[in-house]
């Protein structure tokens, strides 16, 4: 199938990258900064991806995208797809969507690349 690409990112950190789709996670779902035990550590760790992933409706919005993106590569000018998807700080929420739509993706068959913009940088204080 076609080349999937997943950003994830943080909007306190620039602008959305260019993207078919983007989805903005920062006021619907569970925001793990909030927790003094999780704040500094990033979807790359368990407990965040539990946390992001546990909040209802996040895992119907992975399916209703994953829909989406194969309704995008289905189309008569099928290609490419772009998914960005960004939480405030781009560490937890975002690239744990954005791993979960990845992994979705890779199992129905997609080819993805996945990049979090984001995660590496510095806890935002707010």
């Amino acid at each position: 199938m076609n080349d999937i690409r997943i950003v994830s990112f943080g909007y306190l950190h620039g602008e959305p990258p260019a993207a078919h789709l983007t989805l903005d996670l920062r006021h619907h779902f569970r925001d793990p900064h909030v927790s003094p035990e999780l704040r500094h550590m990033t979807a790359a760790d368990e407990p965040v991806r539990q946390a992001v992933l546990g909040t209802p409706g996040i895992t119907g919005l992975v399916a209703a995208v994953a829909a989406a993106v194969t309704a995008f590569t289905s189309g008569p000018s099928a290609g490419p797809v772009t998914v960005a998807d960004g939480c405030a700080g781009g560490r937890h929420r975002a690239p744990a969507f954005a791993q979960a739509l990845a992994d979705r993706l890779t199992d129905d068959g997609h080819t993805v690349t996945l990049q979090h913009r984001d995660m590496h940088r510095p806890v935002v204080d707010r």
